[in-house]
């Protein structure tokens, strides 16, 4: 027989209201109170109808994961990572991929805000970098948090938590070059992502720390796509003089990367050092496993997400969280023979 809300309130010895209240996360609730309820809760093993909640109340308890991003890996970790914060503050999930560059796509949006009854959104690249797409959430008065690159939380820009992808740029490309490595190429993403162009600094301003010389034919364009890292590759290794390393722009790319070098008979490491970044599963499921820099998408999901529901609830006057991703060094990566 499934326990409804009046067993918990018989069990927990209070009114229906003040288990609403608790459930609810309403302020003003003593403590003890709230230990009470919770007992109940867990001692019977309710499941509150959010559904109902949402419906009969004047509060919305579901957050909005929207997307537009090909990597189903990045996906699934943010999924999570959502999943999780909801879970544990009572809220559920709707989960939105569109096509960010559809010409309706601000309609789309404030109409799903708007049938939905949405509580918050989290915005993800490209969506969460779109000024367009921004302002048409704010004109509906929608709230929302941003994961985007950045090196710096900004006031007035609203909640955000960024990730330092200039910062994992520097720290991999440094990697290569303590190595040894002078000739260093870089297989870019979609230049439509803030985090590609950061990563492209970053690379850059390695090589700039260490007096290197950028060689613009060293700098090929891509997307974010294992199809974009072979195409990369075999562009330079195609080219009279090879570059003895590669700074991959996701580990997707770095993958496509290192299939194609094994084609042509080029041995990784000893021949062509290659780094991704995110350490994805790619960087994992590939001989020899991927060096590559770590970005912790489903705790970034997480954070952003209890920053939101925080917010909404006017429990927190945090802006955002700043993530530094570190490198993690594994067998793709070696000295340069010459």
């Amino acid at each position: 027989m499934k326990v409804t809300i009046n067993d918990v309130a018989k069990y927990a010895g209070v009114s229906i209201k003040t288990v609403s209240r608790v459930t609810n996360n309403e302020p003003s609730v003593k403590q003890l109170t709230i230990d009470k309820v919770n007992n109940a809760i867990k001692e019977l093993n309710y499941q509150p109808n959010l559904a109902a909640r949402n419906l009969a109340g004047t509060k919305s308890y579901v957050i909005g994961f929207i997307y537009d991003n090909p990597n189903a890996y990045y996906i699934i970790d943010m999924q999570n990572g959502i999943l999780s914060a909801c879970k544990d503050l009572g809220y559920e999930l709707l989960i939105h991929p569109c096509n960010s560059k559809a010409d309706n796509i601000c309609e789309e949006l404030t109409t799903l805000v708007k049938h939905n009854r949405l509580s918050g959104l989290v915005l993800t690249p490209p969506l969460s970098e779109d000024p367009v797409i921004l302002n048409a959430l704010d004109k509906i008065d929608a709230s929302y948090v941003r994961i985007i690159a950045g090196e710096k939380v900004a006031t007035g820009n609203g909640l955000a938590v960024l990730v330092n992808d200039r910062s994992g740029a520097i720290s991999i490309t440094q990697h290569l070059i303590d190595l040894g490595h002078k000739n260093i190429a870089f297989l870019s993403g979609d230049y439509e992502h803030a985090s590609t162009k950061e990563r492209l600094a970053g690379y850059k301003q390695a090589l700039a720390n260490n007096q290197l010389a950028i060689n613009e034919d060293f700098i090929i364009s891509g997307k974010y796509s294992f199809e974009s890292g072979v195409e990369g590759a075999k562009n330079l290794l195609d080219k009279s003089v090879r570059p003895s390393a590669i700074v991959a722009c996701n580990d997707e790319i770095a993958a496509g990367a290192l299939f194609a070098a094994r084609l042509e008979g080029v041995d990784i490491p000893s021949e062509i050092s290659i780094v991704g970044f995110e350490d994805s599963p790619f960087s994992r499921q590939t001989w020899p496993k991927l060096t590559t820099v770590h970005q912790p998408n489903e705790q970034i999901a997480q954070i952003a997400t209890e920053l939101l529901i925080a917010k909404r609830k006017e429990k927190s006057t945090q802006l955002g969280k700043v993530f530094l991703p570190e490198p993690v060094i594994r067998d793709s990566t070696a000295r340069p023979q010459n």
